[in-house]
């Protein structure tokens, strides 16, 4: 009986112990405060002992992992990349088919001398290189841009903690501004060229349905309606034919050539204005993650300069109390 009343009292003992030492930390830190008020956001966490400790299956598990993935995502940026992508694909697969069967029509219709197109097929063949690199081109420059939004949807998610937003960093997002706002420019002028021969097949394809109207097919006058394709500069004046009427023009509306061709160039219309909202989309989202990264950084300067004016303060106070204590 007197061992375990012994070893009561050693425990009673150690309990008083422990608490005299957290309340005299207890304390300390509370004179700490009170001495450093910068120091009052650190706040005093008492360590877990072995029973307080988070088991494994608290951790997070593969679903909240997900969900953090998802979060730093720049959707926008990924909705205006497929965007893009949709339009340089539809234009330069579409436009480069559809050049191909205008010169086909050409060849075969209007200009049978093959000196009097010559000019036109080496443009044409030059374009449908263009269109080459043009889909090269936009293929590295949208992944490029997607890129660029996850570094600045980071950038900006981490704000408050340890990334740093660089100069450099800010003048590169500053240079896609520029160059995607030149970018969308251009490609303003590539949609209105591409609306050129839609208006051109257009006005071919209705003149073959005047032709076909009942009104026109009882009289005599349909071998006077015809089309000539060198009012639009494609070739020469000198060209032969040049100009079809009446049956040879609605057969040539009856071909797989004009048909395709026509079609092919109002999807290609498409994807260049599909395009031009792309840029426009991507304008406004780099503009605004700049804007971002600008304040970022201002932030970042204040915090600095506000964390360096606390150490020198605090550096006064330790001083002026090592001087005091000298002293007494």
């Amino acid at each position: 009986m007197k061992p375990t009343m012994e070893t009561a009292a050693e425990e009673n003992t150690e309990q008083s112990q422990e608490r005299k030492v957290n309340s005299r930390a207890e304390m300390e830190i509370g004179r700490y405060h009170w001495m450093y008020p910068g120091s009052k956001n650190h706040q005093y966490h008492p360590v877990p002992t072995q029973g307080d400790r988070a088991s494994p299956l608290s951790s997070p598990g593969c679903f909240e992992c997900c969900i953090k993935c998802l979060g730093g995502v720049p959707y926008a940026s990924l909705v205006a990349t497929i965007l893009c992508f949709s339009g340089v694909a539809l234009f330069c697969g579409c436009g480069h088919v559809a050049l191909a069967g205008t010169v086909a029509i050409l060849e075969q219709h209007f200009s049978t001398n093959t000196s009097d197109h010559a000019s036109l097929s080496d443009v044409i063949q030059l374009m449908q290189y263009v269109i080459y690199g043009i889909a090269s081109f936009f293929f590295l420059y949208g992944i490029i841009l997607l890129a660029e939004g996850f570094y600045t949807t980071s950038a900006v998610k981490e704000l408050h903690g340890e990334f740093k937003t660089t100069a450099c960093g800010r003048c590169i997002s500053g240079m896609f501004v520029f160059l995607t706002y030149v970018l969308g420019v251009a490609w303003l002028g590539v949609f209105g060229f591409s609306a050129v021969p839609v208006f051109m097949y257009y006005n071919i394809w209705s003149t073959c349905e005047v032709i076909k109207s009942p009104q026109t097919n009882g009289t005599a006058g349909v071998e006077q309606i015809c089309v000539d394709i060198r009012q639009y500069g494609i070739i020469p004046w000198n060209a032969f034919p040049g100009k079809i009427c009446g049956s040879a023009l609605e057969n040539i509306c009856n071909t797989n050539e004009f048909y395709m061709s026509y079609h092919l160039f109002i999807v290609a219309c498409a994807g260049a204005g599909a395009t031009v909202i792309a840029l426009i989309h991507f304008l406004m989202i780099l503009s605004s993650n700049w804007a971002y990264l600008k304040d970022a950084s201002k932030m970042q300067a204040y915090q600095d300069i506000k964390a360096k004016e606390e150490q020198e303060l605090q550096d006064i106070q330790s001083r002026s109390k090592e001087q005091l204590n000298s002293y007494t």
